[in-house]
């Protein structure tokens, strides 16, 4: 399960039987405050997303750079020879189900649940505290 941005536009590739397949890179931040000079650090991790058939024509559509987006799915590892003779390796996420986190109407505003498989539940929506639960304290805690 990931969230991130967009590091580009999806890039899909149709075959003969009519199926096709879209990548796109994805950027996940981490920020947190350093012990030792009390700065805010932030790393970035860049992810290969892959996702099939009617989800790569409805991320192509409806997804651009820069926009944020929920991708559930499974890390594939593959290899193969590169142009010099050397093998190269990557790890790819095949993705099972995705959600839009950016609206195209209303910047900030997260857009309803798009899924690649109707037959999963989307992820739950976070309970807002009642008069009888007391809110969560905010911490600086990485979990």
């Amino acid at each position: 399960m990931l969230i991130g941005h967009l590091g580009d536009e999806v890039k899909v590739h149709y075959f003969e039987g009519g199926g096709c397949i879209g990548r796109f890179p994805l950027a996940t931040n981490e920020t947190y405050t350093s012990k030792q000079t009390g700065e805010k650090v932030t790393n970035t991790d860049w992810h290969n997303v892959v996702v099939r058939n009617k989800a790569a024509e409805i991320c192509e559509k409806y997804l651009s750079k820069g926009d944020k987006v929920y991708v559930e799915g499974r890390l594939k590892n593959r290899q193969w020879q590169g142009e010099d003779g050397n093998t190269r390796y990557t790890t790819e996420v095949h993705v099972q189900d995705f959600t839009f986190l950016t609206n195209k109407n209303e910047p900030g505003q997260p857009m309803q649940s798009t899924q690649s498989n109707a037959n999963t539940p989307a992820p739950a929506a976070p309970q807002q505290p009642t008069a009888d639960q007391p809110a969560e304290e905010e911490d600086d805690l990485p979990f």
